[in-house]
């Protein structure tokens, strides 16, 4: 106990402990936090429709219907009409032949990759992937080689580098939009590479599901390579609005994963409910609706950077709703965070390990739901308060 007392004053010494924060309320442009209303600057409710009437309709008919949990998993007595049939519109929704649900995105990517790899296959995977495709991918005991961030000519010289010595599978696996810096990967010469060298390519689309593309079916359909991707993995949690996570691909890969996967296999199946409100946030994604919230984020995500680059903030790549703002040190990163909360805007700083040393950053995050107003307002506070960062 003593020891991880010590750690824990450590990490406070250094800048580097986290809390949390409890909100009280839905889940809308804004909250309350801590007795006060702030604006909500780092949620991933995209679309924003966490709090939207249908997806609660949908949870609470499902839940009188069928109850508030499945009672088991899947392989038990958990799996429920409400999990095909979800299953089912997913993998229409990606053009698959199946998919697969999963309690939540950390647990999909882990037991996907553990359950499809093994020794004799190799997996490349980008250097600022999400951490649950690095633990699958230590998981799955196959051999890794990282190339650098959306480096395709460095992944090329990789490639050609094993070749000779090739045993198994090869994967490819990245995020389709990366969520600390809020770019987006090449997928369309990813594709190509995976055709060259007879591979796999995997797209975790966790934060590009419901916000890109011309339906919402994410960054391959932005890019125009929807049916090149193999394992499409997404989450329901995020701009879809509820919980839990799926995988989209062909029926082999599914029925193989009802097998083999162990989060799969050994956890207690999503909600009805849950499952329920995923199917009325994907007929909103689909329809007119989705596109006018499709439309209704961009505009303000485009009001809200225009700002911050005009005044000099370094957003990296960022060309997506989610905006990193740099600021280097971990104490700095901090103090903006706390003076931005004192003026009404909750924006979380992030620190390693999630992302590099030197390279932290105030993570804002856009949703479909916020005012102009008050978008154009949280820039210039942002602006103010780490330029008053600089300067001291």
């Amino acid at each position: 106990m003593e020891d991880w007392q010590k750690e824990l004053d450590r990490l406070s010494e250094t800048g580097m402990r986290r809390f949390l924060r409890v909100i009280d309320g839905a889940q809308g442009p804004q909250v309350e936090l801590d007795g006060r209303r702030v604006l909500l600057l780092c949620s991933n409710n995209y679309l924003g429709l966490a709090g939207h009437p249908a997806l609660i309709e949908a949870m609470v008919r499902a839940t009188r219907d069928f109850g508030a949990g499945s009672g088991a998993s899947r392989l038990v007595s958990g799996t429920m009409r409400a999990h095909v049939e979800l299953e089912e519109r997913l993998a229409a929704f990606k053009g698959t032949e199946a998919a697969l649900l999963f309690n939540s995105g950390f647990a999909a990517n882990t037991g996907i990759l553990q359950a499809l790899f093994g020794p004799d296959d190799l997996i490349f995977s980008d250097e600022l992937n999400h951490a649950s495709i690095i633990d699958g991918c230590r998981l799955s005991t196959a051999r890794v080689r990282v190339y650098p961030h959306a480096d395709v000519q460095a992944l090329e010289a990789i490639m050609r580098q094993e070749a000779p010595k090739r045993r198994g599978r090869w994967l490819i696996v990245t995020d389709g939009v990366f969520s600390m810096d809020g770019d987006l990967a090449p997928l369309r010469e990813l594709a190509a590479l995976k055709r060259r060298f007879d591979a796999l390519l995997m797209v975790d689309d966790a934060h590009g599901t419901g916000v890109l593309g011309a339906t919402g079916r994410g960054t391959a359909e932005e890019l125009g390579c929807l049916q090149e991707v193999d394992l499409h993995m997404g989450t329901l949690g995020k701009a879809l609005g509820v919980c839990g996570a799926y995988l989209a691909a062909s029926r082999t890969v599914i029925d193989l994963l009802v097998n083999r996967c162990r989060p799969f296999i050994y956890s207690t199946s999503l909600p009805p409910g849950a499952a329920a409100a995923a199917q009325a946030a994907l007929a909103i994604v689909e329809g007119d609706e989705g596109r006018r919230l499709r439309r209704d984020l961009q505009r303000k995500t485009a009001l809200f950077t225009a700002i911050l680059r005009a005044a000099g903030c370094d957003l990296l790549a960022s060309s997506t709703q989610i905006v990193p703002v740099i600021t280097r040190q971990p104490d700095a990163t901090m103090r903006a965070s706390r003076r931005l909360l004192e003026e009404g805007y909750f924006v979380q700083g992030i620190r390693p390990p999630t992302v590099p040393e030197g390279l932290c950053r105030l993570r804002a995050t856009l949703m479909a739901s916020h005012a102009d107003a008050d978008v154009e307002n949280a820039a210039r506070a942002i602006v103010r308060v780490v330029g008053d960062g600089d300067d001291g």
